[in-house]
């Protein structure tokens, strides 16, 4: 092994340069994904006739939440065009999946807009609380391919799953 004399004048001013920029891109980051998120708020909360947020953008389902998708497909096509670092994978079809890292900013800007993520399993780590945890997860699994058009066997038992749900006092509403 070679010994290598390093000189900490030089070092430290190149380490001071890189981390200075760093942190200054970081903060701008995240003044960024707050700017979007009140963007996303203002155009997808809604309201009532005196502007009090009757529902929030992250909460809604169903076709409510057609503007969102919508949204959410530009915000992963501007990550993949600009840089293709940013595409995970593209299928036969032509259609660019993203990076983690693309999920990772939608969702910073989601919690910048008050979400609050549930993490792993919440109230209890009994055996019924996991369970619970787990047949939500399995059935938004299976909710969201099957918004997305895509065909999976799964979706044969999603009714048997959801009852199970419902049955050890889950809320199916409160699903997908």
């Amino acid at each position: 092994m070679t010994n290598v004399i390093q000189n900490p004048a030089i070092d430290t001013g190149i380490l001071a340069i890189a981390r200075n920029s760093l942190v200054s891109e970081a903060v701008k980051t995240g003044d960024l994904i707050q700017g979007y998120a009140d963007a996303i708020c203002s155009v997808f909360n809604r309201r009532d006739t005196d502007g009090n947020t009757i529902a929030f953008w992250y909460d809604l389902v169903g076709k409510e939440k057609k503007g969102i998708k919508a949204e959410r497909a530009l915000f992963n096509n501007a990550f993949m065009d600009r840089d293709s670092k940013f595409i995970k994978e593209t299928k036969a079809d032509g259609t660019r999946i993203p990076t983690g890292t693309v999920d990772t900013y939608w969702s910073r800007m989601k919690e910048a807009s008050g979400y609050v993520p549930t993490g792993r399993v919440t109230g209890g780590t009994d055996v019924d609380s996991k369970t619970m945890a787990e047949l939500k997860t399995m059935i938004n699994r299976i909710l969201k391919s099957e918004e997305d058009g895509q065909d999976c066997n799964a979706s044969m038992f999603k009714g048997n799953l959801m009852e199970v749900f419902e049955g050890m006092g889950g809320d199916v509403d409160t699903l997908g």
